[in-house]
């Protein structure tokens, strides 16, 4: 019997490893996972308030984008699409760079 909080399948982030690159729903490159938290971690991440709170309930990635400015950003778990495992894996995720919360 499974306990009722437990999904029958694993959630996408579940299959999210560090290294992978994160590519947009359009196939666009945003770069590379540096963490992953699992839904309901104790590490908060470095956002505003409300959306930190999002982060930690949803699981998230944090990801390393590239160019001489570029910011850190973080996509929620329930961003997550899916995944491919090879070298490098790579991430999808349901939307664009434009979406995901920036590294404060």
């Amino acid at each position: 019997m499974q306990p009722q909080d437990t999904p029958l399948t694993a959630l996408p982030i579940a299959r999210v490893n560090v290294g992978m690159s994160v590519v947009d729903s359009l196939g666009d490159t945003i770069g590379t996972v540096t963490a992953v938290q699992m839904p309901g971690t104790d590490v908060r991440p470095d956002v505003a308030a409300g959306a930190a709170e999002h982060l930690v309930s949803s699981g998230y990635l944090r990801i390393d984008t590239a160019g001489l400015f570029a910011t850190d950003v973080y996509a929620s778990g329930d961003q997550v699409v899916g995944s491919i495992e090879g070298e490098p894996g790579v991430v999808t995720l349901g939307g664009s760079h434009d979406d995901l919360y920036r590294a404060a």
